[in-house]
């Protein structure tokens, strides 16, 4: 598909010439997430207002062109990967908190503030958004609602989807409408449930109205080391049989800890085989109680150490070095690939040695880093990409992964997404029935597949004459 003058400068009577790209240095930069693929940006805008997007929605309607929303970029399944020749629509200069009602516990905000900042921002009135993914400093709200993001307290918190009451949304013909409400009970079907999660393929969020957590009046956080990992685990699923569900419950193997520990100094014991960072939160009485419930299960499991964080310095040093993880392994090589499939708790040990084996068997370094409280494996293959045949490699022992998850009666993705990544592999756990009316509630929103397009459905799941799916040429690094 062509880039076409008059669809460049329609888009330009919207944005000016300050908020559009069209050069190829300038939209290299949106070509990619943070995944290994990459696409092609011919042109991206800068919106900075609903209003504008609903404009440039309209265009690309009119000319039937393709788009795909964008956030921070952050993603890791490909999903704001331009492919189609679509026009990208860029949404970081939407970024403003635009009401708070304190009282209600809601905020308004437009999809490209950053996760981080609406709790600093709301610090004062004792409130934060709960959802926090490891990368919450740089990923964008409208990121989290696209792929429904989870962290590491989402344990307890729940992801993404069970903090967002309503949502301003530009459909793919440029109609604009509002899904959810903030009544109590809405009325109707959950189109807001929908959208969540839908990774860009139902519309543009424009505004979004954020359900806000009240600051805990006691937070304890330890740190367990293990001999060895089935110690953790089993210490992981003791500690929810005992009736405790920590706000975060995550594991790091030696590999991680020792990666970590060289690059934030948070003092992790790089002698422990795994060890758990494990964080309670209320009232100080119920802390207490947690504390002590969760060190008396770690004993019977073969705790080596149990370190309480002793004051707010300490604590946010030891989540440092968990949420650095990603960044940490670049120490290691300068890339990395990794999904984010989820097991059930009982049988983390059994699918951590195969991956362990489909490493090894590939001869590939991997570094398991977790949310093990929900079962939701994140381990990173770390790699040169300028070794020879190391990709091949590298997707090969992915998919295994994926595979030996699934087997185990995992899921596909915890709070990634599909995207372009794990797409092709969506038919090893759902049916050709289950896909074609995932496909069909596409359809409803998006008759044309004009919204990022060749996302998260795979080849000859369509229901409707939708564009033909493809991955662009070169699109792996």
């Amino acid at each position: 598909m062509s880039r076409g003058s008059g669809l460049v400068d329609e888009l330009r009577s919207i944005v000016g010439d300050d908020r559009l790209r069209s050069g190829a240095f300038d939209t290299a930069l949106y070509s990619r997430d943070s995944s290994l693929l990459r696409g092609d940006a011919s042109v991206a805008v800068l919106p900075i207002d609903a209003d504008e997007v609903r404009r440039i929605v309209e265009v690309c309607s009119a000319h039937g062109r393709p788009f795909v929303a964008r956030g921070s970029g952050t993603g890791l399944a490909g999903g704001a990967v331009p492919v189609g020749d679509p026009v990208v629509i860029v949404l970081t200069k939407m970024d403003r908190l635009l009401e708070v009602d304190v009282e209600d516990r809601i905020a308004w905000v437009e999809p490209g503030i950053l996760n981080l900042d609406v709790s600093t921002r709301l610090k004062e009135h004792g409130l934060h958004f709960a959802p926090d993914p490891s990368s919450q400093s740089v990923c964008s709200i409208g990121g989290n609602v696209a792929s429904n993001s989870g962290g590491p307290h989402c344990l307890a918190y729940g992801v993404t989807s069970a903090h967002i009451v309503a949502m301003e949304v530009v459909l793919p013909d440029g109609r604009v409408t509002t899904l959810g409400s903030l009544d109590p009970e809405p009325t109707g079907y959950d189109l807001r449930g929908v959208f969540v999660g839908s990774e860009g393929t139902l519309g543009v969020a424009t505004k979004v109205a954020v359900r806000l957590t009240r600051n805990p009046p006691d937070v304890r956080t330890l740190l367990l080391d293990f001999s060895s990992v089935s110690d953790g685990a089993a210490t992981v699923s003791g500690i929810i049989a005992a009736g405790v569900v920590p706000a975060a419950l995550e594991m790091m193997d030696r590999p991680a800890v020792e990666v970590v520990e060289a690059f934030v100094h948070a003092g992790y014991p790089t002698e422990a085989a795994a060890v758990l960072l494990v964080e309670v939160d209320g009232p100080p009485e119920a802390c207490d109680a947690e504390v002590e419930a969760i060190t008396a299960v770690a004993h019977e499991h073969g705790v080596r150490s149990v370190r309480l964080a002793a004051d707010d310095t300490e604590r946010e040093l030891l989540w440092k070095g968990r949420k650095a993880a990603f960044g940490a392994v670049a120490s290691v090589a300068p890339d990395y690939y990794l999904h984010d499939t989820v097991v059930p708790r009982t049988r983390l040990v059994e699918v951590l040695d195969q991956v362990y084996e489909i490493a090894e068997r590939h001869d590939v370094q991997v570094i398991n880093v977790f949310h093990a409280g929900d079962g939701n494996l994140h381990p990173i293959l770390s790699f040169d990409a300028r070794e020879d045949g190391v990709l091949e490699r590298i997707h090969a022992a992915g998919e295994e992964i994926v595979r030996a998850s699934l087997d185990a009666g995992g899921v596909l993705s915890g709070e990634h997404g599909i995207g372009i990544e794990k797409r092709d592999l969506m038919p090893l756990m759902f049916g050709p029935h289950d896909l074609e009316l995932q496909d069909r509630v596409r359809a409803a929103f998006d008759p044309h597949g004009l919204a990022n397009p060749d996302k998260v459905i795979p080849s000859g799941s369509r229901c409707g004459d939708l564009a033909p799916q493809h991955v662009p040429d070169g699109a792996w690094v």
